[in-house]
């Protein structure tokens, strides 16, 4: 192996992607997109640039950093963290973006080094990261410690291996045809609202969230970090009012993205107990993003997952005509989410490997 002279640097995180000191983050969407476009054929898994700034501005809820890896002049590489903001967050989630083409000269070693050092300085005991795997069997399968699901040995998959990191889960991503049959979704929501009962009624919104339903839906959406299946993946119990719901919005919706909500609110008590979250970027033609989905577990067995997907597919198709296909992540483990989305109609496209290592 070659090892090539390499210098890295903070990334910059501009005012504006239009200021003169943007040049790197706009590169950083770039190289995003082509990192996932490269791993499953897949460029729209990855949000751009203009997507990701708001996020990265606003440090209340989550500290975003990054580092620049170049030869020369060159961006051969890049890597970030993130770190939640709750006391007792103890974990740095952590993204590497290195072309094939850069692979095999120290681009990738330096760059994780440089990101386990940075966890380790800021005082986490925990790195996490994601891999990106193609839907194919290959000599080496690796099976997570949960035992559900399994996915083709890669490059980023053996440099973590040899750096000590664990895979403890994979999740399965499922893409959705906007452009189907639609009386399949409105014969599965028909069923599930019946089976409810009057018990359960459906709301819903495009964000910002109306102010009435603020705190409800902060409750819910806490709820997404200790219900959802995440194997032994140490998150953080996340914490939400609706000050953090008004914050989350506004970074969303700041690009142009629209967000659109179906919930379900349990009739005696008041309480929102699912939604699903369906988002799109500015260009209002590209892939719809499932993002928060969640059933609360004491409301679980009355087919509200079902209720809550079907009602936002079915809305959207009327919101967003020129969005031809849906992408959503699920635990392979998440049996019953992953059944409702096959009878609806998803189909798996590609998969992804959750890391772990001590720091």
């Amino acid at each position: 192996m070659k090892t090539v002279a390499l210098t890295i640097s903070p990334l910059i995180v501009p005012a504006s992607l239009n200021d003169a000191d943007a040049a790197d983050f706009r590169a950083y969407g770039d190289l995003n997109r082509l990192v996932c476009d490269e791993a499953v054929g897949l460029p729209d898994l990855a949000p751009d640039a203009a997507q990701m700034l708001p996020e990265w501005q606003d440090s209340t809820d989550s500290i975003d950093i990054g580092f620049v890896a170049r030869v020369d002049d060159r961006i051969v590489g890049m890597v970030t963290l993130s770190f939640a903001q709750e006391a007792d967050a103890h974990a740095a989630e952590v993204d590497l973006l290195v072309l094939a083409e850069h692979w095999g000269h120290g681009v990738e070693e330096a760059l994780m080094e440089r990101a386990e050092e940075e966890a380790r300085a800021r005082g986490r005991s925990l790195v996490q990261i994601w891999s990106l795997h193609r839907p194919e069997e290959a000599d080496r399968m690796l099976v997570p410690r949960t035992g559900c699901g399994r996915i083709p040995a890669i490059a980023l998959s053996d440099l973590l291996e040899a750096r000590g990191f664990v895979l403890e889960q994979v999740e399965r991503n499922s893409e959705f045809d906007l452009r189907a049959n639609p009386e399949p979704l409105r014969a599965a929501l028909a069923d599930a609202l019946a089976f409810a009962g009057a018990d359960y009624r459906v709301r819903e919104w495009m964000m910002p969230t109306p102010p009435e339903l603020r705190e409800g839906f902060a409750a819910v959406q806490a709820r997404l970090s200790t219900d959802a299946p995440s194997g032994d993946m140490d998150f953080v119990a996340e914490e939400w009012d609706a000050e953090r719901v008004v914050r989350r919005e506004a970074r969303l919706t700041a690009a142009g993205q629209a967000v659109s909500v179906v919930a379900v609110q349990h009739v005696p008590t008041g309480e929102l107990v699912a939604y699903n979250e369906l988002l799109i970027a500015a260009d209002r033609s590209g892939v719809t993003h499932q993002f928060g989905t969640l059933v609360s577990k004491e409301h679980r067995g009355h087919r509200l997952g079902t209720i809550v997907k079907c009602a936002n597919l079915l809305r959207w198709r009327e919101l967003m005509p020129l969005s031809a296909v849906v992408s959503t992540f699920n635990a392979e483990e998440n049996r019953p989410m992953l059944s409702i989305n096959e009878a609806i109609g998803f189909v798996p496209v590609s998969y992804a490997g959750a890391w772990q290592k001590k720091a």
